[in-house]
C-alpha cells in the first residue's frame, strides 16, 4: 500500500553515461537543470559519468560541474555503459537513482512518474517501455524490430515478463541499488538485462513506464556486435539462475515479495 511521501525525505540522482559526447552534453545538462526542478518535488542531482572518452568529453563535463552543487562529474578510463553506471549508483547516497541516454531520447514527463512509483515503496525498479501500448515511439524499422525480437527472445529463454529491457531509462530504489548491482557481471550494455532478470527471479517489484520516445540518429551503437554478447549473455544468465551460486545470493539477499509487473 502506498503511504504519503514527504518530498523533503526523497532524493535522487540522475546519471548521464557519456562516451564522446562532447558536441551535446552541455545541452542535455542545460535542458536537464532547466526541467528538474519544475518536475520533481525532491532533492535531485545531475551526475554525468564519463568512460573512456577521447573528445574532450571530460573537459566539459568537469567544467558544467565546476562550482555546482546540481551537477557532480564522474570520469572513469575503461569504456563499458554497465561499468559507468555501476560506478554512480554504487557511490551515490540518494535514495532514489536513475539513468538516461545523454540524447534524452525518453521525454522527461516519464521520470516523475517513475519516481513516484519509488518514493510510494510499491516498487522498487521502474523501467521506461517502448513497447506498450500507451508509448510513442519514433523509431526506424530495423532497430524496432531488432529489439521487438530481442525482448520476445529472452522472455522465451527466460521466462520474463517485463516489456523492454533495453530501453535506456531506468531508476532504482536505493536498496535495489545495494542488493543488485554487486550481483552484475556485465560492464556494457547487457547490464541493463542483466538488471531486470535477476530483479525478477529475486521478487524484487518492476514497473514497466510508457515512455514518449525519439530515437538518436546519431547512436553509435553497433548493432550485430551488441546483439551477439547479448544472447551469450541470455545464455549465460539462464546457466547462473540454475545453479547453487544463485540460490545462494537469493538468500544472502533476503528478499521476500512477490514480483508484480505494472501495465
Amino acid at each position: 500500500m502506498s503511504k504519503t511521501i514527504d518530498p523533503s525525505e526523497l532524493s535522487v540522482d540522475v546519471v548521464i553515461p557519456v562516451l564522446n559526447e562532447a558536441h551535446v552534453l552541455a545541452t542535455t545538462v542545460a535542458q536537464l537543470r532547466a526541467r528538474l526542478p519544475e518536475i520533481l518535488p525532491c532533492r535531485w542531482r545531475v551526475v554525468i559519468v564519463d568512460n573512456g572518452s577521447t573528445d574532450g568529453t571530460d573537459e566539459i563535463g568537469r567544467s558544467l560541474a565546476a562550482g555546482r552543487t546540481d551537477v557532480a562529474f564522474l570520469h572513469l578510463d575503461k569504456r563499458g555503459r554497465g561499468r559507468a553506471l555501476r560506478y554512480a549508483w554504487m557511490q551515490s547516497s540518494a535514495s532514489m537513482v536513475c539513468y538516461m541516454d545523454v540524447d534524452l531520447s525518453t521525454d522527461l514527463k516519464a521520470l516523475p512518474i517513475a519516481l513516484s512509483a519509488l518514493a510510494s515503496h510499491d516498487f522498487d525498479i521502474a523501467v521506461g517501455s517502448r513497447l506498450m501500448p500507451d508509448s510513442q515511439i519514433k523509431r526506424c524499422f530495423k532497430r524496432d524490430i531488432i529489439s521487438r525480437i530481442y525482448n520476445l527472445f529472452i522472455k522465451l529463454v527466460l521466462h520474463t515478463r517485463f516489456s523492454d529491457a533495453q530501453c535506456g531509462f531506468k531508476a532504482l530504489s536505493r536498496q535495489a541499488v545495494e542488493r543488485l548491482i554487486p550481483q552484475i557481471k556485465d560492464q556494457a550494455w547487457f547490464f541493463d538485462t542483466e538488471l531486470l532478470v535477476l530483479a525478477e527471479n529475486q521478487g524484487y517489484r518492476i514497473k514497466d513506464v510508457p515512455v514518449t520516445w525519439n530515437e538518436d540518429q546519431d547512436s553509435r551503437v553497433k548493432i550485430m556486435q551488441t546483439a551477439w554478447e547479448d544472447i551469450k549473455g541470455v545464455f549465460r544468465l539462464r546457466s547462473y539462475l540454475r545453479s547453487q551460486e544463485f540460490a545462494r545470493a537469493t538468500v544472502l539477499n533476503g528478499k521476500e515479495v512477490q514480483t508484480e509487473i505494472s501495465r
